[in-house]
């Protein structure tokens, strides 16, 4: 299972979306995700592995910008989704296959199908 919030996207658009966002000073990636995955989704979770990054580019105010995303399997360890911030509509659970087929970004579906193999593997 993998929880999903739901937000809404620069041209207003909803987004089915992993929680992710960027490091705050002195933080290193994996507490950066554990962070946002408290704050977006409510809940409490310890690093199982790596899943790997995903690379894009998108553009703001006409400049074209580079981002590198990290992806990380996670374990809960206690929290409920209703608990999520304001950035985020509602959080919920949702089963690895059918994240990798509904999620809005085809990075974070890939990430999803990682997520997936290594589950099913441990």
């Amino acid at each position: 299972m993998v929880i999903v919030p739901t937000r809404p996207a620069a041209d207003g658009s909803k987004v089915l979306a992993l929680p992710k966002g960027h490091p705050e000073e002195g933080e290193s990636p994996v507490d950066a995700a554990l962070r946002e995955v408290r704050e977006e989704a409510g809940v409490d979770a310890r690093l199982i592995e790596p899943l790997g990054d995903v690379r894009y580019w998108y553009t703001r105010d006409g400049r074209r910008i580079a981002k590198i995303v990290s992806f990380f399997l996670l374990e809960y360890v206690s929290g409920e989704v209703e608990d999520h911030d304001f950035e985020v509509e509602h959080a919920r659970w949702m089963a690895l296959e059918d994240a990798a087929r509904e999620l809005s970004y085809a990075g974070e579906r890939e990430m999803a199908v990682r997520a997936l193999s290594r589950t099913r593997t441990a």
